[in-house]
Parts: structure tokens; sequence; C-alpha cells
């Protein structure tokens, strides 16, 4: 069998070929799109499947040198700290406050399921882990993030089976968010109090027009965000070392960027351009994202696929039990809670993109909703963090 051994340029290169051709699938096949399967997903699992099946017939071995992964994942999840504002808090106000602590719940709960599941199928609890809270409500950035964190433990495959889960998951999240909100909708007959059918840029906008930058603006964020990277993953070294609590550089990346962002808010010290930013983050994503899902081994996976799409279809089945009883209930049992149900389904299972495609299936029949569109997107991109993350650090520290 050839051996194939890809260079740190070569797998650069290589990642950007996959994500331009994942995009280009995600453009022309109707599922792809319509399920919001991002690129780096398609591409990247695309060329791993390929690369199993030459293994599997013996015809070639292909390594790749992905040194660059873990500072692609450090820029992207720091430009995710530099998004969050105090100040969003008080925007969303109740609504906002009740649904945040619903997804921590959510959160939690996914945890115990994996560890319940993982004791009933005999497997590593910290295996199972990553198909809990990491891989559900973190999506593949925290497959990656805290899979190399379990890897680094000791625990074989972590990245792999988180990578899995988290595709699975944002299937199923694509697939039932909008049908259990039109029966909700439909069931106890609600209707949108809102007069705008159209409008959902209020919040986030997708708009992928050319951006009006320089070099120095360019510098500048690039500087903000390298800074903010060093002093985290140097602040979460220092506390694994010094106080042997895992945590991974991520969080010291989020940690920092969220101190600066805040303080820079009042001390205005430097400009922040956050469409810029957005852009550079996009970037990043897309990369370690294809980085880390086109070098999965389906080999040493295979043995594990039973009990993940056991433990997925259990949390599946617990989310939608969830939604439609306790948070439902809880958001007020009103055409906005409906809206914001699909978006948890959404993003609790899959991504923010998961969320805004459910709400959008749902409000582009029934009406407009406000409210849902201003707190599923600053919960489930930005302020999520803030409970997930302590809760993955818990449940790995008490099963190491």
């Amino acid at each position: 069998m050839y051996n194939l051994d890809l260079n740190i340029v070569s797998t650069l290169i290589l990642s950007i070929v996959l994500y331009l051709f994942g995009n280009f699938l995600t453009n022309k096949i109707y599922i792809l799109n319509k399920l919001c399967i991002p690129s780096p997903v398609v591409g990247g699992l695309t060329f791993s499947l390929f690369v199993f099946i030459l293994e599997y017939f013996k015809i070639v071995n292909v390594s790749m040198n992905t040194l660059l992964m873990p500072y692609f994942m450090s820029f992207f999840f720091t430009i995710v700290g530099l998004n969050v504002s105090f100040k969003l808090l008080k925007k969303g106000g109740k609504v906002l406050i009740i649904y945040w602590l619903l997804c921590a719940l959510l959160g939690f709960s996914q945890n115990i399921i994996t560890f319940v599941s993982s004791k009933l199928l005999n497997i590593n609890p910290l295996l199972g882990l990553m198909c809990g809270n990491i891989s559900m409500e973190g999506g593949h950035g925290y497959s990656l993030a805290f899979g190399r964190t379990l890897e680094s433990l000791g625990v074989t495959n972590a990245c792999s089976v988180g990578f899995a889960s988290a595709t699975l998951g944002l299937i199923m999240g694509g697939i039932i968010g909008g049908p259990v909100a039109k029966i909700l909708i439909e069931k106890y007959h609600l209707k949108s109090s809102s007069i705008h059918k159209k409008n959902k840029s209020a919040v986030i906008s997708s708009n992928s027009s050319i951006l009006d930058i320089n070099e120095t603006l360019f510098f500048e964020q690039i500087l903000i965000v390298l800074v903010s990277m060093s002093i985290g993953s140097a602040l979460a070294n220092i506390i694994n070392v010094y106080f042997h609590i895992v945590v991974p550089s991520i969080v010291g990346c989020i940690f920092i960027a969220v101190l600066f962002r805040n303080f820079n808010d009042k001390a205005k010290i430097m400009t922040m351009d956050f469409k810029l930013l957005n852009f550079l983050q996009e970037l990043s994503l897309g990369m370690f994202l294809t980085m880390a899902l086109m070098s999965i081994d389906f080999f040493t996976l295979s043995s594990l696929f039973g009990p993940i799409v056991f433990i997925v279809i259990c949390q599946v089945l617990f989310i939608v039990i969830f939604t439609t009883t306790l948070a439902f209930r809880a958001l007020g049992k009103d055409y906005d809670a409906a809206v914001m149900i699909s978006g948890m389904l959404g993003h609790g299972l899959g991504a923010t993109p998961n969320a805004l495609a459910n709400m959008g299936s749902i409000t582009n029949k029934y009406g407009h909703s406000q409210s849902a569109y201003l707190v599923v997107p600053l919960v489930a991109a930005f302020l999520l963090d803030i409970f997930s993350i302590p809760c993955i650090l818990f449940f790995i520290n008490i099963l190491t």
C-alpha cells in the first residue's frame, strides 16, 4: 500500500480545496442546503470517507500534518469571546434569561444522559461525554476543542466520536426543529403578534458584501485577536499546571477576549470592526473544521458507531420532550415560544445556523417573531458559552 504524507502546506491547500468543494456541493444539493449542513462538514467528511475506502482496499494510506488546526481553532473562539457584550443581557429582558437558563439545564441534562448511557453500554464515560453537551450544544467546534483535551488525557478517538455525534445531531436538529414547532402552533392555534413578516436581519446579518477595510484596521483586529489568544492560552496553561484543573486553551482565550471587549467598550482604546472580525471568524472556523473532519479515522470509529447512534437517539428523544413540555411552558406557551422552540431544537442538537434556519421556516409561513430573533441568536451564538464551558469542565474533572 502506498503511503502519502502531506506536509503542513499541502494539508492547508487540501483543506481549502475541500472547503470550496463542500461549499459547491451544499449549493448544488438541495437537502444539504435545506438542512444547513456547513461546507466544512460536507467537504471534510466526503474526503474522510474517500480515504477510508482507499485504506480499506489497501490502495493508499494518507497522513496529514494538521499543526495549524489548533491555532485556527483558538483564533475562532477568541473572536467568539470578542463578540460577547454584557450590554446584550439588558436587551433581551426576562425572556432571554429564561431561555438562557433553559439551555443551561438542557446542556447539563445532555451530559447526565451520556453518563448513564455510557454505563449501560460499558464504554469510557469520558468518551461518552463527547456525545453530550460538547457535541450537541457545542457542535463541531467544541468537539474539536474538548476532544483534543480528552485525547491528551488518554481518551482515544475523542475527537472522532465528537465529530460523528455533532454531525448526526446537526442533521436531526435540522429535520425536527420546524415540524415540532409547526405541531405546537397548530395544536394551540398560535398567532404571530408582529406586523413584520420578512425582517430577520435585526440581530444577525448574513450579508456577505465586500468589506470596507484598510491595512491599519485589518492589522488592528489581528493584533487584538492574537494578543487575546496568547494571554488566554497562557492563563489556561497556568491553571492546568498549578491548580491541576483541566482547562482547554480556548476557555482562556474566550475569557480574556470577553474581558477585553467589555473593557474596550468603556475605555475605547482600540477600534473594533465586528464585520471584519466576524469575517475572520468564519474563515478560521472553515479551516479548522475542514482540517479536523478530513482527518477523521473511520477505521477506529467503526467499532463505536453503534453506541454513538444510541446516545444521539436518546438525546433527540429527550430534547423533544424537554422543549415541548418544560421549555414551551416556561417561555409563555405562545407563538414566540413556539418559534424559540424550533431554534432551541436547532442549536441544542446542532448549531446556530440550524436554529436560524428552523425559525426561518416557521416565520416564513406563520409570521415574524421579533422576540425569537433577538433571544435565540444571542444565547446560541454568544451567551450559552458562559454556562456550557463550566458545565463541561465540571464533568471532565469529575470523571477524570
